[in-house]
């Protein structure tokens, strides 16, 4: 028997099945309404600012044009874009200070030479480090950098910030505050670093180094960072016998100094100079301690080299220590200090024939005092000695002896 399928049946039971269009259709109609949309309707939308954030179009070489052509073209890179456009000055009081004072950074080339015979010579870079230019007179202008930048060489080299050198004039060194002074041709220089006052700046302080750190590859560096200590004692042993020969006082930054970064310049937020970039601990568990020396202790120094080309100091001859750096076993075995006493300066040893010498001191004697003027360390004998002093001078100095106050006068001399 043969069953005819009329469809009444399916009817009945409400599950009458259409037959379903074809899935190329689908592709067909959305294809032609995507290409619609994409070439009629939005860049009508476009047109009357219907949208609710902005649409840019890229240049022709990369997506398409709009009816505007020449606008788009003018367009660089644009990029759709549902934030509010907003404006960025990259200039920053940074950036500003660094351009207004770069100019006054020079490199300084030291240049050795060695004599063979008479016919061969050999030439040898002696070392690369910075300096600052700090005044201009007429066509001669004046660099201050560091001794140990300049120390042995033949010649020396200035390179300005355009790249142009110049044979430099040693005027005067100076080893124990580690300066220089050098004299060029000003007529290639336009800016002069102007001086700050460096017992005016506080730890925590903003400050910015600029130098040539590991030569002239990397000329015109600029480093940031903070004050972060003042009136820094650092030992200096010249004679390499292991003992101090000299404190410096420094300025202590985090503004990375490396070598080359020598005889730089450290500068306030204000392009002011406060310090000349001198050295830095180098150990491998050390990071972000360098120092410089403090402007108001260069300017003396700086001044004299220039006019007679030496540092003439007024001299005690003591080898001596701050006392809070001596032992407290010490302080009770041979000092016999009173109570009362808790800073001044510990002589160790007597020079003979010196001035300290002549007027009695000795050494364990205590000195508390210079012209009535109290004194806790080696750096307030320094400064007192070397700023307030001249040779020849007068200087009363008030001691301890054996537990007894006691008073001398020295005639200092020439060191």
């Amino acid at each position: 028997m043969v069953y005819f399928d009329d469809g009444k049946q399916k009817r009945k039971r409400g599950i009458y099945r259409r037959r379903r269009p074809n899935g190329l259709l689908y592709l067909i109609i959305g294809i032609v309404l995507g290409a619609f949309l994409f070439t009629v309707a939005l860049p009508k939308m476009i047109e009357m600012d219907w949208l609710p954030y902005k649409f840019y179009l890229i240049s022709e070489d990369n997506l398409f044009m709009g009816e505007d052509s020449e606008a788009n073209q003018e367009e660089q890179f644009q990029i759709f874009d549902s934030i509010r456009p907003v404006s960025v000055d990259i200039a920053t009081q940074v950036t500003t200070i660094v351009e207004d004072v770069m100019p006054a950074v020079v490199g300084v080339e030291n240049i050795q030479t060695e004599n063979f015979n008479f016919w061969e010579q050999a030439i040898y870079d002696g070392g690369t480090g910075s300096g600052v230019i700090y005044r201009q007179q007429d066509d001669r202008a004046y660099i201050v950098t560091n001794h140990h930048v300049i120390e042995d060489a033949d010649q020396i080299e200035v390179i300005l910030a355009d790249g142009s050198r110049e044979m430099a004039e040693l005027k005067g060194t100076d080893l124990f505050t580690d300066l220089a002074v050098l004299e060029i041709d000003g007529s290639n220089v336009n800016t002069v670093m102007e001086l700050g006052d460096s017992e005016l700046t506080k730890v925590g302080e903003p400050v910015i180094a600029i130098g040539n750190p590991l030569g002239l590859d990397l000329s015109g560096s600029v480093t940031q960072g903070i004050i972060s200590g003042t009136q820094r004692s650092i030992p200096q042993d010249f004679s390499g016998d292991g003992l101090a020969d000299w404190q410096a006082e420094v300025i202590q930054t985090d503004a990375a100094i490396n070598p080359g970064n020598s005889g730089g310049a450290l500068i306030n937020m204000s392009g002011l100079l406060i310090g000349i970039n001198s050295m830095k601990i180098a150990q491998s568990a050390v990071e972000g301690i360098g120092f410089a020396i403090p402007i108001n202790e260069a300017i003396p120094v700086i001044q004299e080299l220039e006019t007679t080309g030496e540092m003439t100091r007024a001299f005690l001859g003591v080898e001596a220590y701050s006392l809070v750096d001596v032992p407290q076993t010490e302080w009770q075995r041979n000092l016999n200090l009173p109570s009362e006493v808790t800073g001044g300066i510990y002589i160790q040893s007597v020079e003979p024939f010196s001035p300290a010498d002549y007027a009695g001191l000795e050494p364990y004697d205590v000195i508390v005092e210079l012209d009535g003027e109290a004194v806790h360390t080696i750096v307030d004998l320094r400064k007192h000695l070397y700023q307030g002093k001249n040779p020849d001078d007068e200087m009363v100095v008030s001691f301890y002896r054996g537990g007894e106050k006691q008073q001398v006068t020295v005639e200092l001399s020439t060191q």
